[in-house]
């Protein structure tokens, strides 16, 4: 299946998006409200987060270009330096476009 970019396309594309976006959102609400919020629940949630960021930058880590873990070198150390997420965040950016520009990618 082909959708035409150039005209409607998009805006059916992006509408699609939109409404998958909201459904799982919502459905996780739901879901969570079926659910009773106790000591081990908060536990695994908190637990879950962790391990969620950990398998999406473990792959960028390992298999990433010089860009990329000049990022995670530079955010990881801002946020144990500062504590801030918006200054590891401009780290990051500022590390990745240097080493992408020096270094290629």
């Amino acid at each position: 299946m082909n959708l035409d970019t150039a005209g409607s396309g998009t805006l059916l594309i992006i509408g699609v998006m939109a409404v998958v976006t909201l459904a799982t959102r919502w459905g996780g609400v739901f879901v969570m409200s079926l659910i009773p919020i106790n000591r081990r629940v908060q536990q695994f949630i908190s637990a879950m987060s962790g391990s969620v960021l950990i398998a999406i930058l473990t792959p960028m880590a390992v298999n990433g270009d010089i860009g990329a873990r000049a990022a995670l070198l530079a955010t990881a150390l801002t946020m144990l330096v500062l504590r801030k997420p918006l200054p590891a965040i401009t780290a990051g950016i500022i590390a990745a476009a240097l080493g992408r520009q020096f270094f290629g990618s």
